[in-house]
């Protein structure tokens, strides 16, 4: 693959820093001129991309084609789960921190560690699951460390169905906008696909309420600031506020998911392969105010678009040049995966330079 750039028609590459300007909100992004096959529309599009990733690093996206009935018994499906009694969910749990599947209890993990920050732990419970078979060709330890078996509760009946159906319409979608970050750079038309083809890229349902008995520290999060490890994640969410941004001044802005539409926020590996020309946006989940009453519940759940364990993450040519050399080293995309999945997971702290998680 060559990193020669397309034709005077596509969007124009810029090699200024990122953040330039609309750093506090989510950038709205319709899809849909992009799926009308018109080189104009597809254009606008991909300009419309470059702007917000340059900008808040986040995206609020329509016209996706993605069910919004299946999106809706996404959440449904995941909230039936968590109501189940603790000792139920916990027969899902997986002592092996790194397989990265099953169920993750209330208070289990820290996510501020994967930025090498001390942190009490956070308020949430989750449900992980990955690719449903091993890409043939991997070895025992590639499919030990990154394609570990998902594990399926019987109740709901249907959770199984409806999470593979979403998965695949999530993957579906990643491959779109990695369509379009292509275009939006200059690059070849799918030159990002040949790095999705193997991925380990993770889907995590999170469950965020109140929990009886339950008094929390003034300090703890229902998620800690974080940013996001692989690609791009791509975030279904409850239209209630908790999850905020932080701009380039330190300060937290709510995000509020788009109606019938997605959160899309860009991963740690795409901002070094863009060498900050793009932003990986730290971001977290606040608890509701003290007055508020009831159980006071939000529902996500985030795809994780990584790109294939043995792709090697290169700054990209059209990306740098004299005046804006390399920030990055060369790395894996598993590699940068695994220093900052454990993190959270096993409460230590991370080397944030050695990770790449600048």
């Amino acid at each position: 693959m060559t990193q020669q750039q397309q034709s005077p028609s596509h969007v124009p590459v810029q090699t200024s820093s990122f953040g330039i300007d609309d750093d506090t909100t989510a950038i709205a992004v319709d899809l849909t001129g992009w799926f009308s096959g018109d080189a104009a529309e597809m254009d606008a599009v991909a300009h419309a991309v470059d702007h917000a990733c340059m900008g808040s690093g986040f995206l609020a996206v329509t016209g996706h084609g993605v069910s919004v009935d299946l999106m809706q018994r996404m959440l449904d499906v995941s909230q039936e789960f968590f109501d189940l009694p603790v000792a139920q969910k916990m027969k899902y749990f997986m002592d092996d921190a790194a397989a990265n599947r099953g169920y993750a209890p209330f208070e289990s993990e820290a996510l501020s560690y994967s930025l090498g920050v001390d942190s009490e732990p956070d308020l949430f419970e989750a449900f992980n699951v990955g690719r449903e078979q091993v890409p043939p060709g991997s070895s025992a330890e590639v499919a030990k460390t990154y394609f570990s078996p998902n594990v399926w509760p019987d109740v709901p009946a249907d959770m199984q169905e409806v999470y593979l159906a979403y998965w695949d319409a999530c993957e579906q979608l990643g491959h779109t906008l990695s369509d379009v970050f292509a275009r939006a750079l200059g690059l070849p038309a799918g030159y990002f696909i040949p790095f999705l083809d193997r991925t380990p890229s993770v889907m995590r349902a999170n469950h965020y309420r109140r929990m009886p008995g339950h008094s929390p520290s003034p300090d703890q999060l229902r998620m800690g600031a974080h940013s996001d490890y692989g690609s791009m994640t791509i975030l279904l969410a409850d239209r209630v506020p908790g999850l905020q941004m932080r701009d380039q001044s330190g300060t937290f802005h709510d995000v509020i998911p788009p109606e019938d539409g997605f959160l899309v926020n860009l991963g740690d590996l795409l901002a070094e392969w863009t060498n900050d020309r793009w932003r990986s946006t730290v971001h977290r989940v606040v608890p509701p105010p003290g007055d508020a009453t009831g159980a006071a519940r939000r529902r996500s759940v985030a795809f994780f678009q990584q790109p294939n364990n043995d792709a090697v993450i290169k700054v990209l040519d059209v990306c740098c040049d004299e005046d804006n050399p390399p920030r990055y080293p060369v790395t894996t995309s598993g590699d940068h995966l695994m220093a900052k999945l454990m993190g959270p997971r096993a409460g230590t702290e991370v080397n944030v330079d050695e990770a790449f998680l600048t």
